[in-house]
Formats: structure tokens, C-alpha cells, sequence
């Protein structure tokens, strides 16, 4: 069979560079970026600057076509509107007249959030899938109130129309595909397949380390968002003040008063935003890679980014309240918590530190790891939905 060239649009949650993190979706745009039937990617998304733009789009360094859609007005309120067709679909317009000059051409339509859900609609797509890596109706903070209430409504309408029009739905854990499959009442084109990592970024040691800490090191490396649980953290920098806590990655939290209060404590430290790239520099400073998430209905469906980029760079990880990554718990590996008790918390990190550097611990930990690189992942997704 000859491979017709392709072109992708990809549904994203924000501007390519937005949150200054590297997150799958920009994974699997780079992915089809590279693959040789593939003549053009688009990066379709929301963006709260309305401002007028001379051009449609741009193109980023990498070569991926930025489209944006402007909100209707900038507050975070108003972001709703992605998610309701009068809000955004006349701006649709000159993406869908683009689209049409591509005679003989396959037009393949990710989606990786349930925005814009009537764009599936408004073109010929060959293929429309699905790409779903979180609940994403659920409120991050596990609050609730009328208006969360009436935002998860917006939003599962919105879902529940792509995933009825997508050929193919691919979700990041198996609590994700379940809740799926209850609203289609079949499983025949929904499958799991859990976030991986760039396994070479991590192969090698770093030779330039940005910072010389206190060992041992207890990090978190990503966005640092409502979901994690600070205060355990706090507790646990409070009784263990020989150890450093290290947390490394753009503040999300909008202010919380949580994350201000642990960053108090004398042996936490906070750089920032670094560069993607850069990460595995600081993979290199952490003796055990922590996941220190809450107990709420928006976890119980996370299946991290970091876990297996801890693994790549040979270090022992703890997890707490992450259902999905529980099958991985392996002694001197990756340690689970289903509580977030302070004391269960400074055993497992005290446990793990014994062995770090173990060669044989080592190695496994990278064994797993290479097992989930995420060009094997996005081939397999790729098969799977032909």
C-alpha cells in the first residue's frame, strides 16, 4: 500500500510555548513532524490575547504551523467559550479555506483536549481521533462549587460530541479509557497508551550541573500545579531539614497559599521555568524523583509525564495518590503511596536513599524507562488507528 501524504491538525490546549513546559501533545506533533508521508503539521489553538494579526498563522522553528483562536475577551472566565461553537466558530473560517486548498491530500484531526469540538464537523477530515490525557472536567483542586459545576457540564458536552465523531480515542491510563467506554458502551476503538520519555535526553550523565545543593536532593521537576499536595511536602522539609527540596518548573498555581508557605521553609528551593531541554541537568541534581499528588477525582485519572523521566535518568522515585502508576511499584524503583501520611512519605525517601546508587537498581530503573520511549509509543498509536 502507498502512504498518501498527510497533513495534521492538532487541537492543543495553548500557544506552543505558552506554559513553558514540554508536554505529549508537543511530543506527538514533533512525531509526525518527522514522519515522511507527513507534509505539514498545524498547531491549532485558543489563546487569550485577542489582538488583530496580520497573518493566520505562523511558523514556529521547528517548522509546525501555529494557528491560534482568539477568546472572547481575555479573563480566565471567558475560556469556557472554546469549548461552545457560537464563541469560536466563525474564527474557524480561514483554517477551514486553508484546509480546502489541499486537494488529494489526507487530512488527519488530533484532538488532545475537547476544544472547538464542531471543527470535526466542518471539514472532510479522513480521520478524526481522540487523544485524551486527563479528566478534563474535573477541577484541578478537587473544589466544587456552581460554577465548577456548570463548567464540567460545558466541557463533557463538548467530549461527548468528539468522542462519538473520533474513529479512534487513546487515553493516557486505564481509569481514563473506563470512563470512556461507559459513555460509548464499546471498547473496540478506545485504547491505552500512558505517557513516555525522550530516553536519550537522559542516557548520559551531565557534565554542567546548574546548582551544587545540600544532599540529599528530594525533587520534583514540572509543573508545579494545584494538584500537588505542598502541605505534605512542608511536613516532611520540617522533619527532615537535612535533606533539600527541590521543585523545579513554572508556578501554575495561581497564587495558592499553600505553595508560599513551603517555599518558607529553609531547605526548599524553587528555580523557576528552565528550559526544557535542560531538564535532564536537573534530573542530575536529584537523589529521588518525588510525584507527591492529592486524593481527588482529577488524579485518580493522571498518569505522570515525569515518572519514567526520573527512571531514564536512573533515579528512584515516590509517587503518592497516582492509581495508574501503581502496577510499576517495584522495590528501589518506584515506591506508591496510597496516603499521604508524613511518616510513610519520609520512610519510603529514607529507604530509596540507601540504595541510590546502586549500579544493578540503577540499570533497571533505565530498563523500564527505555521500554516507554515515545517514538515506539506514537508508532504503535499510529497503527493502531489505520
Amino acid at each position: 500500500m502507498i502512504n498518501m501524504e498527510t497533513l495534521h491538525v492538532i487541537v492543543a490546549t495553548g500557544e506552543w510555548n505558552g506554559d513553558q513546559l514540554r508536554y505529549r501533545r508537543h511530543r506527538l506533533a514533533e512525531f509526525l513532524l518527522k514522519q515522511k508521508d507527513t507534509i505539514e503539521v498545524i498547531w491549532l489553538c485558543p489563546s487569550p490575547s485577542p489582538g488583530h494579526k496580520k497573518e493566520a498563522y505562523i511558523t514556529l522553528p521547528n517548522g509546525i504551523k501555529q494557528w491560534t483562536i482568539a477568546d472572547f475577551l481575555p479573563q480566565k472566565p471567558f475560556r469556557i467559550g472554546r469549548y461552545i461553537d457560537i464563541m469560536y466558530k466563525e474564527k474557524l473560517n480561514p483554517l477551514i479555506d486553508y484546509l480546502k486548498k489541499f486537494e488529494n491530500i489526507k487530512v488527519q484531526l488530533w484532538y488532545t483536549f475537547p476544544g472547538f469540538p464542531i471543527l470535526s464537523s466542518l471539514f472532510r477530515f479522513d480521520k478524526v481521533i481522540y487523544d485524551c490525557s486527563d479528566l478534563w472536567a474535573a477541577p484541578m483542586n478537587g473544589g466544587s462549587s456552581i460554577v465548577s459545576k456548570l463548567r464540567e457540564k460545558i466541557i463533557l458536552q463538548a467530549e461527548e460530541r468528539l468522542i462519538h465523531k473520533a474513529g479512534t480515542v487513546f487515553c493516557t491510563s486505564d481509569y481514563l479509557r473506563n470512563k470512556i467506554e461507559t459513555k460509548v458502551g464499546s471498547s473496540e476503538r478506545i485504547h491505552t497508551f500512558e505517557n513516555g520519555v525522550d530516553f536519550e535526553l537522559f542516557e548520559n550523565k551531565q557534565k554542567e550541573l546548574p546548582y551544587d545543593f545540600k544532599t540529599p536532593v528530594i525533587g520534583f521537576i514540572g509543573g508545579i500545579k494545584p494538584k500537588l499536595d505542598f502541605d505534605l511536602i512542608k511536613q516532611v522539609a520540617k522533619q527532615r531539614q537535612e535533606w533539600t527540596f527541590l521543585f523545579v518548573g513554572p508556578d501554575g498555581t495561581n497564587g495558592l497559599q499553600e505553595f508560599k508557605e513551603l517555599l518558607n521553609e529553609k531547605n526548599v528551593v524553587w528555580t523557576g521555568s528552565v528550559d526544557p531541554l535542560e531538564v535532564p541537568k536537573y534530573m542530575e541534581l536529584v537523589d529521588i524523583g518525588i510525584m507527591p499528588y492529592k486524593h481527588s477525582i482529577y488524579n485518580e485519572a493522571v498518569f505522570p509525564l515525569k515518572l519514567f523521566e526520573f527512571l531514564a535518568a536512573g533515579k528512584p522515585v515516590v509517587g503518592a495518590h497516582l492509581p495508574s502508576t501503581k502496577k510499576y511499584q517495584e522495590k528501589f524503583v518506584y515506591s506508591y503511596l496510597e496516603n499521604n501520611n508524613v511518616g510513610d512519605f519520609v520512610s519510603e525517601c529514607e529507604e530509596l536513599l540507601k540504595m541510590k546508587n546502586c549500579q544493578n537498581h540503577i540499570n533497571r530503573r533505565k530498563e523500564l524507562a527505555y521500554t516507554k520511549n515515545w517514538d515506539h509509543i506514537f508508532q504503535e498509536m499510529i497503527q493502531t488507528s489505520q
